[in-house]
């Protein structure tokens, strides 16, 4: 069921949306994205919402937003009232429905990972509560061989099997073979698409995927948009922020969406583990990756190693980045296994000394390396030092954590409770597990406070 359009989201598609009734052309004066989000700023500066501008009162706080944006430039955008009406009965024949980011509807996971860099406004097709799912993106890029689709669409079915959600693109090659795996073995997948939303959705092959609740369509973009190579890189940043984990499976190097997305995460945004594709035919794009500290795969072979490269992200997350490891070192050598270890070997039940406090499945301990055990631990400051304001700060953390996981919360739970980016929840909740403090459990998923009397 397509929500009813909120006076927020009305207010901010005026502002924001070109409101392409089929072939029609964009307006030109719309508020770019950096734009809006100032405007935003403002109007809760001054205690107003989007909706206000469509009040009463609105030729008075168009006034107040001078400074912000020309007040003519508002009046003209906001007077589209008439078009606005037509585009709206326009998506919900075709049941398209639209959420801004004032609107309790607006995916959770976009929000706190995102912030304000949130898309103002998701235009989507079918069940809009997937989209808090989580699971595994998976991107690559549209001109790829028989062998890497076969190898993606496997990704695919295993994540069906698993019962996780997968997150991609839409794209020719990489991406629909990966949503096309899933599909077929009756998983959940979230298409999130650059464009021509409208025409996709309404594909006689996906409807039935959609009303079943196999399938979420979303673009940040008007439905009916064409390609452009600016919105195709975008739109990476909330397949990654709408995952727990990502996989790239093939990239060009130093160039192309695919290569720009997950340099982004690596090196900026940081939002889930970017994983590369640790076996088959050696790839320049992926060691590049490798080298700028992209994880590789462990490549799990059923359900339940797949689960577990989730739990050993949350386990340990702050792996250190291994400069000068080429991904295939030798031309000759076999590529049916990892050149070098991966970093959670979940498919043999190992963690490798890349993480050396986590246990083995049989409960001791994998002894580290020589080097690693040399190295000292920057976690456990020397006790005789004087307190740091780090440590004061974490101290801080430590009590408030303590009395919010009194019932289960989820890492975007945590972050958005606490007003911080989801990567510094994950650090700080990693912590306190290894800490002893709190603990992460299965069901229902979520972080808790170990129940060991600290709140008597």
């Amino acid at each position: 069921m397509m929500p009813a359009l909120s006076p927020n989201t009305q207010a901010i598609l005026l502002l924001t949306a070109p409101l392409i009734a089929k072939r029609g052309a964009a307006s030109s004066d719309l508020l770019s994205p950096g734009e809006y989000k100032r405007l935003a700023r403002h109007l809760r500066e001054i205690q107003r919402q989007p909706a206000d501008l469509l009040s009463s009162e609105a030729a008075e706080i168009l006034r107040r937003c001078q400074s912000v944006i020309e007040e003519r430039r508002l009046e003209s955008l906001l007077g589209r009232g008439f078009l606005l009406s037509q585009v709206i009965e326009h998506w919900q024949a075709r049941a398209i429905w639209v959420v801004s980011r004032a609107d309790p509807e607006y995916p959770r996971r976009l929000k706190a990972q995102l912030r304000e860099n949130a898309p103002a406004v998701i235009y989507g097709c079918g069940d809009m509560s997937l989209l808090d799912a989580g699971g595994l993106a998976v991107v690559g890029s549209r001109h790829v061989d028989e062998v890497l689709i076969d190898y993606t669409k496997e990704i695919g079915r295993l994540a069906a099997r698993a019962g996780r959600m997968l997150v991609s693109g839409g794209a020719k090659g990489i991406d629909q073979a990966a949503m096309n795996g899933a599909l077929d073995a009756g998983g959940r997948v979230t298409g999130v698409l650059a464009d021509s939303l409208e025409k996709i959705a309404m594909n006689r092959e996906h409807r039935n995927l959609l009303l079943d609740g196999q399938l979420v369509l979303i673009s940040p973009y008007d439905p009916n948009a064409g390609f452009n190579v600016g919105n195709a890189m975008q739109r990476n940043k909330l397949i990654y922020a709408l995952a727990e984990a990502s996989l790239v499976v093939s990239s060009d190097l130093n160039k192309g969406g695919t290569w720009a997305g997950a340099i982004e995460q690596i090196e900026k945004l940081k939002l889930v583990p970017v994983y590369i594709r640790s076996t088959g035919e050696p790839s320049a794009g992926l060691d590049g990756l490798r080298k700028k500290g992209a994880l590789l795969w462990p490549n799990p072979k059923d359900a339940e190693s797949f689960v577990s490269v989730f739990d050993a992200n949350v386990s340990c997350p702050d792996v250190p980045k291994q400069s000068g490891l080429k991904l295939f070192p030798d031309e000759g050598a076999k590529h049916d296994a990892p050149a070098t270890p991966a970093v959670f070997d979940v498919a043999n039940g190992i963690i490798s000394s890349d993480c050396p406090e986590k246990d083995k499945p049989d409960g001791h301990v994998q002894e580290p390396t020589a080097a690693v055990a040399q190295e000292p631990k920057e976690a456990n400051p020397p006790t005789e030092l004087a307190p740091l304001p780090a440590d004061a700060l974490f101290a801080a953390v430590r009590d408030v954590m303590q009395r919010l996981l009194r019932v289960p919360m989820k890492e975007a739970e945590v972050a958005t409770e606490l007003d911080v980016s989801t990567a510094q929840a994950r650090q700080w909740l990693s912590r306190l597990v290894a800490e002893g403090v709190i603990e992460k459990r299965k069901k229902p998923i979520g972080y808790i406070v170990k129940q060991t009397g600290l709140f008597e």
